[in-house]
């Protein structure tokens, strides 16, 4: 982490076994910090080193899979907050409407803009009011106009049945405590056809309990990450075929600097997944 851009100081970060409201809390109060940070570039971590590799010259993005140019797109909109980057698995065609859950600043958002090139739209739900702001300013300033952001809960999500042609999200999905919940409303969102096109964290074997019961951990997107074959049962549960989970294990080093657990890499990894809305369009 840039040391002149700590993580913000968080009250009760860790309250054993915590429910759904402490979770949910906690993620909102994290996050929210956040987005208000005058210059909040590569916080998810909270050791130092994230941003960049300085012997490889590297940035946080470029581990993640996006290249310079896009890393280029929208100054501002980069918090350093992904696992990966679902753009390069997500297929945007000319005039499709996509949907981003958890949008953060913006940023893969105005990336699906710059692909759409004009057409389609695309919408962004994060129930982080200040990021919820940033990402509009950020939008503006950038200057596209097919781009919104909307205030609400993956859980609940505030958009109209079978509207969408693509969903994508950037390591989200593993801090809500109502997973089942969230892929029943991606589904519902989504258009026959449709497609789920996601980077978020997987484990590998279950979390021991020190991970698993943290408040800290969970919003720093480790320990709350679903097994891979229950993410697979969960997607099916949910209505979604043609499943895909391609774990990407160089993942592993980065996130151990995401806890002051060094051993959470051993246990998950990012993974990029997709799935469909029946039958694959």
């Amino acid at each position: 982490m840039n040391q002149s851009n700590p993580s913000p100081v968080l009250s009760n970060p860790a309250l054993a076994a915590p429910g759904p409201d402490a979770i949910r809390n906690y993620v909102r109060e994290r996050y929210g910090a956040i987005a208000l940070q005058e210059e909040a570039g590569c916080v998810c971590a909270v050791s130092s080193g994230c941003c960049s590799d300085a012997a490889a010259g590297t940035t946080y993005g470029e581990k993640l899979g996006y290249s310079p140019a896009e890393l280029a797109v929208a100054d501002g909109a980069d918090l350093g907050l992904g696992c990966g980057n679902p753009l390069a698995i997500a297929g945007i065609r000319p005039g499709e409407t996509v949907l981003d859950l958890g949008s953060g600043a913006g940023f893969d958002c105005l990336l699906a803009a710059r692909q759409l090139a004009g057409t389609g739209r695309v919408i962004g739900v994060d129930m982080t009011a200040p990021m919820v702001a940033r990402a509009r300013a950020n939008a503006a300033k950038s200057g596209y106009p097919n781009v919104e952001f909307r205030l609400g809960e993956i859980e609940a999500l505030p958009v109209a049945d079978a509207s969408v042609d693509l969903i994508i999200s950037n390591c989200v999905i593993n801090l809500s405590p109502d997973k089942p919940r969230v892929l029943s409303e991606a589904f519902r969102v989504l258009k026959p056809g449709g497609r789920l096109a996601i980077a978020d964290v997987v484990a590998t074997q279950p979390l021991p309990e020190a991970l698993r019961e943290k408040l800290a951990a969970i919003g720093a997107c480790v320990g709350g990450a679903a097994l891979v074959d229950d993410l697979r049962s969960l997607l099916a549960a949910a209505g979604f075929a043609r499943v895909e989970i391609t774990l990407r294990e160089n993942s592993r080093a980065v996130i151990r600097e995401w806890t002051d657990d060094a051993t959470a890499g051993d246990f998950v990894v990012s993974a990029l997944v997709t799935a469909y809305k029946g039958a694959r369009s």
